[in-house]
């Protein structure tokens, strides 16, 4: 006859989370998943019904009780915290020498496997629970590439979206940037001021020096402008040497005449390359938008176009206001 060693280790191998009790009750032997559920409080020596609190059946109180259910499904959980919930099947030994009890996590075995770290070595290799827990983890790592996927595929449309509203050349807005946030700023009802700036001169550089000392002139020129503005405000190039710049909730004309003096100053000043003197200047023209009652995109753009070519006309590197225009005709 098998000793109790023997079957130990057998079921040590079949079924880890098992107890031996004896006809006393007393826990002999205990599975090690089991053990490891309280790995500092050995189970072997303690009664069984003070180790767990027996849920179904709700008669069973006492060991004679207990060893009574052969066959019957057990539903228990520890009288400790944490109160993690069982299932259990109990089958008597021969010769009334105490019971077999064999435990499971059921539908909790995820908790379980969270709660205690447990791996598929703390289970039998024919449990269902490896199954389960080889599809929790294929599901956990499909969703971690889906997110991973999603995450790259965002970055890549908003990479794309942040090209398609870029300039190449000078690292600023494009026209297609304006034209998108010119609608918003307007259906937002957002006050602002649109500054239109031309660069005097430009093609004299392009014909004498080339399109390299032309590209490196409008470089130049967008980073000053960068430096010119906040960091709500937009620096767009929408034309060869045409820049848009938009000023987010600033309508101050006076204000506005004072950036567009330091720009002018600023793009004045010579800008060698290839130990070349490279000569421009810049005309602006401004509009607001509370200049209008009903603003489109097209009407403060002609506004401050038609500043821009009176700038011009004046002599150029000169601003002008629409304003001014607009009370220079109503006299």
């Amino acid at each position: 006859m098998m000793n109790t060693n023997n079957l130990t280790e057998l079921l040590q191998t079949l079924c880890p989370m098992f107890l031996l009790v004896n006809e006393d009750g007393k826990v002999t032997r205990v599975g090690s998943t089991l053990q490891k559920l309280r790995p500092e409080k050995p189970m072997e020596g303690q009664s069984f019904l003070d180790i767990f609190e027996l849920l179904r059946p709700r008669a069973v109180t006492t060991v004679s009780g207990l060893m009574s259910q052969a066959g019957t499904k057990l539903q228990l959980r520890f009288h400790d915290a944490p109160r993690t919930a069982l299932k259990g099947l109990i089958a008597p030994l021969p010769e009334g020498k105490g019971a077999v009890i064999n435990l499971s996590f059921g539908i909790s075995i995820l908790d379980a496997v969270r709660d205690y770290a447990l791996t598929s070595a703390d289970f039998s290799g024919t449990d269902l629970a490896i199954e389960l827990l080889y599809l929790v983890e294929a599901k956990s790592a499909a969703m971690e590439a889906s997110r991973s996927l999603n995450l790259r595929l965002q970055g890549a449309m908003l990479a794309a979206e942040e090209k398609a509203f870029t300039d190449t050349l000078t690292g600023l807005k494009n026209r297609r940037a304006m034209d998108v946030l010119l609608d918003h700023m307007i259906s937002s009802k957002s006050p602002f001021a649109l500054m239109h700036l031309d660069l005097d001169f430009f093609k004299s550089v392009n014909d004498q020096f080339g399109h390299a000392a032309g590209d490196y002139v409008l470089q130049q020129a967008a980073r000053i402008m960068g430096e010119e503005t906040r960091g709500d405000d937009t620096v767009a190039r929408v034309g060869g040497d045409e820049f848009v710049i938009i000023y987010k909730g600033l309508t101050d004309e006076g204000v506005l005449s004072a950036i567009a003096s330091r720009l002018i100053e600023r793009l004045r000043e010579t800008m060698m390359f290839d130990n070349v003197s490279c000569q421009v200047s810049a005309s602006i023209g401004t509009a607001l938008s509370t200049q209008f009652p009903s603003l489109k995109p097209a009407e403060i753009l002609h506004a401050a176009d038609l500043a821009l070519y009176a700038a011009k006309r004046n002599g150029r590197s000169r601003h002008c206001l629409y304003s001014q225009l607009v009370d220079h005709s109503h006299r």
